[in-house]
C-alpha cells in the first residue's frame, strides 16, 4: 500500500471518531501551546529588561561607592559616602584618562513629591547637564537642568511623564507649574521622553534638580550615590573601567585594590548577568511545559492502544488478505503523527495568540521564538512515532486467526 494511500486510510479512520480524535490532540495542543507561551514570555521579558538597561545609555560605566559600616555590621555595596563630585571633576578633566566622554556625578534618593492634592514617593536624582547626554535622557517640552541651575542651585525640575500623568493628570501641560519634594516648592521646567519601564527602575517616574540643590537643600549630604561615566566606544570599555579605577585608588591613596572603597560596573556586566538568569528562567519554564507534552504523548498512546482493540478484527482480516507487517505498522504510526501533526499546528496558532494576549497585557514587548516553534512542531512529530510505535507493533504481532476471532 503507498504511503498516500495509507494517509488517506488513516484520515478516514481518524474522521470516523471525532470526539476521540479531539481528545487525543488537546493534550498535545496544550503541551505545544505551552511550551510556545512560555520561551515567547521568557524572551520578551529578557529583551524588556535589556531595552531598559541599554536605554540608560549606551557604553556606560557605573562607579558606585563601597559599602558603609554600622558598628559591627557592614551594610549592602553602594551604601558608603566615598565618592564626591570632585571625584567625578577630577575623572572628567584628567589627562591620564583617555578613554572615556562624559562624566556625570549624580545623587539619588527616595522622597515624597506633591502636585496640589496628589503625591507619589519616587526616586529623585540630582544631575548636572551631562547626566541627559550620558544616559540619552531626551526633552519632550521644556528645558533639561542647566550648568546655570547646578551653580545657583535654582530649584527648578524636570519630571517623567509618568509624574506629569499620576499628579498632573493625563495630557496636561506642567511647564510652570509648582510641585513640592520633602515640603519644599520646585518649579517644573521640563518633561523628559517616555522610555518605558517598570517597578523602581523606571525613568519615566523619576524627578531631576540640580545636583547642588539635591545634596545642599534636599538631602543635606556632600557626596554622591554614584558617578555615571560614558565611554568612547565599546572596544575601550575595559580600558576604560581600569584607568577609572586606578585613577581613583590613586586619589583615595588606596594601594591594594581589594581595598578599594568603591566599584565599577559596566553595562555589558548588567546585561550578561540579567541574559544568564532570564535565560535559565526560560529553560525551567519551558521545561516544565514539556511536561504536557509528555502527558500529550501517553494520552495518544493510551487512545491508539484503544484502537487497535477496537480494531482487531480488522486488522487480522487485513493480514490474512496478505498486509504486511511494515503495512500495519506504518498506518498505525502515521495515524499518530498526523494526530501529532494536528495538535502541533493547533497548539502552533494557541501558543502565538496566548504569548501575544498576556505581552499585550503585562506592557512586554511581543517576542516570536521561530526556534520554540520548529522545536515544538519537531518535538510533536517525535513525539507521534515515539507513542505510536508501541501499539503499532501490538497490532502487527497479532496472528491473523487469532485476530479473526476476536470478539
Amino acid at each position: 500500500m503507498e504511503l498516500t494511500e495509507l494517509v488517506k486510510e488513516s484520515l478516514s479512520t481518524l474522521a470516523l471518531n471525532k470526539l476521540r480524535t479531539g481528545l487525543a490532540t488537546l493534550g498535545i495542543i496544550i503541551g505545544i501551546g505551552s511550551v510556545i507561551t512560555l520561551i515567547s514570555l521568557g524572551q520578551s521579558g529578557q529583551k524588556s529588561v535589556q531595552n531598559q538597561i541599554e536605554s540608560l545609555g549606551s557604553n556606560l560605566l557605573t562607579v558606585e561607592p563601597g559599602s558603609a559600616s554600622s558598628g559591627f555590621v557592614r551594610e549592602g555595596f553602594g551604601s558608603g559616602t566615598t565618592l564626591t563630585h570632585a571625584d567625578a571633576n577630577a575623572l572628567a578633566n584628567s589627562s591620564e584618562i583617555t578613554t572615556i566622554s562624559t562624566v556625570s556625578p549624580e545623587l539619588a534618593r527616595r522622597a515624597q513629591v506633591v502636585a496640589g492634592r496628589n503625591n507619589e514617593n519616587t526616586q529623585i536624582i540630582g544631575v548636572t547637564p551631562t547626566y541627559a547626554s550620558v544616559h540619552k535622557a531626551s526633552i519632550a517640552s521644556g528645558v533639561f537642568i542647566s550648568q546655570r541651575d547646578v551653580d545657583a542651585s535654582t530649584k527648578n525640575v524636570v519630571v517623567g511623564p509618568d509624574i506629569v500623568t499620576n499628579l498632573f493628570g493625563e495630557g496636561s501641560n506642567p511647564l510652570g507649574q509648582t510641585l513640592r519634594i520633602n515640603g519644599i516648592a520646585f518649579n517644573i521646567v521640563g518633561v523628559t521622553e517616555s522610555k518605558g519601564g517598570t517597578g523602581f527602575q523606571n525613568p519615566d517616574t523619576y524627578v531631576y534638580v540640580p545636583l547642588t540643590t539635591a545634596q545642599s537643600v534636599l538631602f543635606g549630604v556632600n557626596y554622591l550615590s554614584t558617578i555615571s561615566v560614558e565611554a568612547k566606544n565599546s572596544n575601550v570599555m575595559t580600558e576604560a573601567e581600569n584607568q577609572i579605577g586606578y585613577f581613583l585608588l590613586a586619589r583615595h591613596k588606596i594601594n591594594d585594590p581589594t581595598q578599594a572603597d568603591f566599584s565599577i560596573l559596566s553595562q555589558s556586566d548588567i546585561l550578561g548577568a540579567v541574559s544568564q538568569v532570564t535565560s535559565t528562567f526560560t529553560s525551567l519554564l519551558a521545561g516544565i511545559a514539556a511536561i504536557s507534552l509528555l502527558v500529550g504523548g501517553i494520552g495518544i498512546m493510551n487512545i491508539m492502544l484503544v484502537t487497535v482493540t477496537e480494531r482487531t478484527r480488522e486488522i487480522g482480516l487485513r493480514k490474512a488478505l496478505g498486509a504486511k507487517r511494515k503495512t500495519i505498522i506504518t498506518q498505525f504510526i502515521v495515524e499518530a503523527i498526523i494526530l501529532t501533526a494536528m495538535g502541533g499546528i493547533l497548539g502552533m496558532f494557541f501558543g502565538l495568540g496566548a504569548s501575544f494576549i498576556i505581552s499585550k497585557i503585562i506592557n512586554l514587548p511581543f517576542t516570536v521564538s521561530f526556534s520554540s516553534i520548529l522545536l515544538a512542531i519537531g518535538v510533536s512529530g517525535a513525539t507521534g512515532i515515539v507513542f505510536g510505535w508501541y501499539p503499532a507493533q501490538i497490532a502487527a504481532r497479532m496472528q491473523p486467526i487469532e485476530a479473526l476471532r476476536y470478539e
